[in-house]
């Protein structure tokens, strides 16, 4: 019984128990939830339901709870109720009806887990972002696996989900680009405000391969040269790591794309027409002050350029006329002043912040070496981009270090840790579980073990202590997944794999044994048993891949 259909029981007792009261069953939810105790020894599930209802129903907590412990101790698969404290509900369930989650688990594979509670929701994601000026750095890479783990989430709990990437071909920094590149193809210095390393002469060697005539222009003409096509080799670049990482977007978007199809001056508009626009020195301001910014901002300059926050204007509104009712941006943890301003801007769009627009900060990820931080990268000058983290650790414990912690918390990463192959290493500790499910269903195999269909299931031979606790582990994933989808917290999917799953199975491997031994008849008790490992590895596998980590066979 999973805890869903638990809830269903309990509600249907509590209907049974408003009609033989005559109590008004209109004060009964449409649904209910039943959770873990805290103390294991207080049952297997616990429900608040008599509490929720007393007051609405004017019917003491206990005695209501009393009469709900009567009628759900009659429900199939119950095996008792207890009422503790003011009212709380501890129910215990029978090992058939505990087992059975076994047979779910495994009948639904990848589907376990998902749900359609953000069904309805048009979401659009962005993240990473960085320019096309130089690698993804350390900060983007944390991005790309945080973000990446939480596309997969949403869409697994029924969104509708565009993730994006929003690269900035245009501006001051691509100048600075464009100018670094042109001196590195004349053998000069870099410019005082450019961008050194080594991918910078790679790129000018680059552009020079493909345009032999370059350095025969005029600089003008060279350096418009190397900015489009440096941008167009450093973001072919930033695409391929990106890939190798196992994240691809949707969209990529332009901002050159805002400017030519006239977008900017869309948003001024727009803006105008909601009477937030004013001048002043010759400039158009954004009266953001009208919804908590702690300052207007210039949307055009008395210049006639357009400011960055224009082109944030005008992105945020490309995505909302795209049909996106919430827009989710991850900005790095030097953009808190963003918040403001952005929060007022789409106010000033006339939407509602809170619901339409959500932006959420990352933390600084620190890389050390025996204690020590790693800084100097072998291409990008004192940059750790994500190619030397991938070499550095691999891909799959690079993507699970990151999105293991809440993603407001700065992090420590231990390159020694996170490449040993000990239980203290966390992906190997739950990649492990993954290989030692399938490894025991190969060896079950081979002595002519096999699960056998449904219908010969014992879920009720699954009685054992150690039994119990790991099905009351892989029943909590399917709320997990939603909480952590909600919440924007993939770091709760990592915690609950090793903490709960991984711990709970080691457990069980020690104590109940799967594999007969010897000579040992195949009993029923071994087919049931294989049924859990097979239900423990579809949830390692499940959650694994909701973090864009691989689940190893062998190891």
């Amino acid at each position: 019984m999973t805890p869903a259909e638990l809830a269903s029981v309990v509600l249907a007792a509590a209907h049974t128990v408003f009609e033989q009261r005559g109590l008004d069953r209109a004060a009964l939810p449409a649904s209910t939830v039943v959770e873990r105790p805290r103390n294991p020894e207080h049952g297997d599930y616990a429900s608040t339901l008599a509490l929720q209802l007393s007051k609405k129903v004017g019917v003491p907590p206990r005695e209501l709870a009393a009469a709900l412990s009567e009628e759900l101790g009659r429900a199939a698969g119950v095996k008792s109720v207890e009422i503790a404290g003011p009212g709380f509900l501890n129910i215990r369930l029978d090992a058939a009806a505990a087992g059975q989650l076994a047979r779910v688990i495994v009948e639904a594979g990848p589907e376990y887990g998902r749900s359609d509670r953000l069904a309805g929701e048009k979401i659009n994601l962005e993240f990473v972002s960085a320019n096309p000026t130089g690698p993804v750095h350390i900060g983007g890479v944390r991005w790309a696996a945080v973000g990446d783990a939480l596309s997969r989430l949403l869409r697994a709990t029924g969104a509708d989900v565009g993730t994006e990437y929003y690269f900035n071909d245009a501006g001051s920094q691509i100048d600075r680009f464009a100018r670094s590149l042109l001196a590195a193809a004349k053998g000069e210095p870099t410019p005082e405000d450019g961008y050194g390393g080594a991918y910078i002469a790679e790129i000018a060697a680059e552009v020079r391969a493909r345009r032999p005539e370059v350095l025969t222009l005029d600089d003008a003409a060279a350096q418009e040269a190397f900015r489009v096509e440096g941008v167009a080799l450093m973001f072919d670049e930033i695409r391929t790591s990106l890939r190798d990482f196992g994240v691809e977007f949707d969209t990529y978007f332009n901002e050159k794309d805002l400017h030519d199809r006239g977008e900017l001056d869309l948003a001024l508009n727009r803006l105008r027409q909601q009477g937030h626009l004013y001048e002043s020195e010759g400039a158009t301001w954004l009266r953001t002050t009208d919804f908590g910014d702690d300052k207007d901002r210039v949307l055009r300059k008395s210049n006639g350029e357009w400011t960055y926050f224009a082109a944030d204007c005008a992105y945020y509104l490309d995505k909302r006329e795209r049909g996106f009712e919430r827009v989710v941006i991850m900005l790095g943890a030097d953009h808190h002043g963003y918040l403001g301003r952005m929060r007022a801007m789409a106010a000033c769009f006339g939407d509602d912040p809170d619901r339409n627009l959500e932006i959420l900060i990352g933390q600084l990820v620190n890389l050390l070496r025996d204690g020590a931080p790693v800084r100097m990268s072998k291409r990008f000058g004192t940059v750790v981009s994500l190619e030397d983290f991938v070499e550095a650790i691999g891909v799959d414990a690079a993507r699970y270090a990151l999105a293991r912690y809440s993603s407001d918390s700065p992090i420590d990463i231990d390159i020694e840790l996170w490449t040993r192959a000990t239980r203290d290493n966390p992906v190997y500790y739950v990649q492990y579980v993954a290989a030692r499910t399938a490894g025991v269903a190969r060896n079950a195999a081979e002595v002519g073990l096999v699960p056998g269909d449904a219908d010969a299931f014992r879920p009720e031979l699954l009685d054992h202590e150690k039994e119990n606790e790991l099905l009351k582990a892989l029943a909590e994933f399917p709320a997990v997944v939603a909480t952590a989808a909600e919440l924007r917290e993939p770091h709760r999917v990592a915690r609950y794999l090793e903490e709960s799953v991984a711990a709970s199975y080691h457990r069980f491997y020690d104590n109940c044994r799967v594999l007969p031994l010897g000579d040992e008849k195949v009993t029923d008790l071994h087919r049931a048993r294989l049924w859990l490992n097979n239900a423990t590895r579809t949830v390692i596998a499940n959650g694994l891949h909701l973090l864009g980590v691989s689940a190893p066979e062998r190891m």
